[in-house]
This record gives C-alpha cells, sequence and structure tokens, in this order.
C-alpha cells in the first residue's frame, strides 16, 4: 500500500511540478535529461527517468513479498501447510501450485536489469548531493545539504544491499581463491552480505527519505521555510 502512494506520488510530482530550487534537485528528477521535441505535451522529462527506481522497486524481492501478502493474500502468514510447500525439502509435493514468475509477474524477472540501470541513477544523485553544497553564496553546508546526503547514503545502502547486487559482485562463485582477485571479491561479498540483512530496513528508510528530500524541496519552493546554513 505504502509503494503504491509512492509511486502515485512520485507521477503527480513530475507531471505537475517543478523539480529544482537553486542548488537543489529533486531526486525525482534526477538525472536531468532533454526532452525531446516530438514527445506528447504531457509527458515531462523525468518519466523519461522515474521508470528506473520504480521498477527496481516493484520487482525488489523484500518488496515483492510485501505487495504478494498485502494484495494476494499469497502466502497467507503463518499457515502451516503453505510452509510445508514451501520448503524445498519437504517432498515431491513441495511446490505443489506454484507456478514460478509468469503471466503478469513474468516482469519481475528483469529485476537484475532495472539494478544495472539503478546504479547509475545513484551515481548521479550522488553528484547532485554534492551540488547542494555550493549555493548562490559559495561553499556551504545545509540543513537541505544534509538531508540530500542522508537521502543519498541511504538510497545506496538499500540499492547495493539488493540480493542481485549480492550476486553479481560474488554470490556467482563457488571459490575465491581459484579466480583474480579473489580476496578482494570475498571481502567486498562479505560486506555487502552484511548490508543485506537489513535489506527490508533499507528499503523502507531510503523511501521515506526520498520523500521528505522532495516534500522539503517543495516547502522550499513555495517559501514555507528557507534553508538553514550551518556553515557558509
Amino acid at each position: 500500500m505504502v509503494l503504491g502512494f509512492f509511486g502515485l506520488y512520485s507521477f503527480v510530482i513530475i507531471a505537475l511540478f517543478p523539480g529544482t530550487f537553486q542548488q537543489f534537485v529533486s531526486p525525482f528528477y534526477s538525472p536531468e535529461v532533454p526532452l525531446p521535441n516530438w514527445m506528447p505535451g504531457f509527458v515531462t522529462a523525468p518519466m523519461l527517468v522515474l521508470w528506473i527506481p520504480l521498477g527496481f522497486r516493484a520487482t525488489c524481492y523484500y518488496y515483492r513479498k510485501a505487495y504478494y501478502r498485502a494484495f494476494f493474500f499469497d502466502p497467507p502468514a503463518c499457515r502451516v501447510d503453505v510452509q510445508q510447500k514451501d520448503r524445498f525439502w519437504a517432498g515431491k509435493n513441495a511446490a505443489e501450485g506454484y507456478r514460478g514468475e509468469r503471466a503478469l509477474f513474468v516482469w519481475n524477472n528483469v529485476h537484475r536489469y532495472f539494478l544495472y540501470a539503478s546504479i547509475i541513477v545513484v551515481l548521479f544523485l550522488w553528484y547532485e548531493a554534492f551540488v547542494t553544497l555550493f549555493g548562490p553564496q559559495g561553499f556551504q553546508i545545509s540543513i537541505g545539504s544534509l538531508l540530500w546526503f542522508l537521502n543519498i547514503v541511504l538510497l545506496s545502502a538499500y540499492t547495493f544491499s539488493c540480493h542481485s547486487f549480492r550476486h553479481l559482485i560474488g554470490g556467482n562463485k563457488d571459490c575465491y581463491s581459484c579466480i583474480r582477485g579473489g580476496n578482494a571479491r570475498r571481502k567486498t561479498y562479505n560486506f555487502v552480505s552484511r548490508l543485506n540483512l537489513k535489506h527490508p530496513q533499507w528499503a523502507w528508510l531510503s523511501l521515506f527519505s526520498l520523500l521528505a528530500t522532495d516534500i522539503y524541496l517543495r516547502l522550499l519552493q513555495t517559501g514555507v521555510i528557507t534553508d538553514l546554513k550551518i556553515i557558509g
């Protein structure tokens, strides 16, 4: 339900409101891409990018579990018979009734490709965070810049704790000593594995930090608040 609200909010924002204020760029508008002239009038530039983070979250293993249970009641929590069927070693009937990611949900299988595209978006968001340190009067550290950095740190933790990224950087190797740079791969894999333990928490924290960052920008735009400088 929260993920659905997040998707609706993000589409309304990018369709109706500007996404910049002084040196701040809403994370929903990054990276800023040029809009081709042949695009219909109702299409805005952020729509060319927003499908990437939304697709990444919608196909995320954790979110899939959440909305399968929330919208389809499958599997219902704590049902013994379902738990037995879901156990791989429960016997020949262990996978009874399960047909994999098919029909409407076959697109969940492209999660890894959403990950690759999301990494590019994350790199742009890091750039946008550093840009917030340079206001009209020069270098500054403000509440806004701290919020932008907090947001990208949480987004990075969510993105790089992804199960697909964990598989990519080392989970697909059976012998680290048998490959070049194996020790570095092993250490990176262990670090990502520790991040992965908190993947659900990173998912929700980054979701709320995105909303908080964009709302902060809207308050600046309307003059409800001013960005408080700490240094500068």
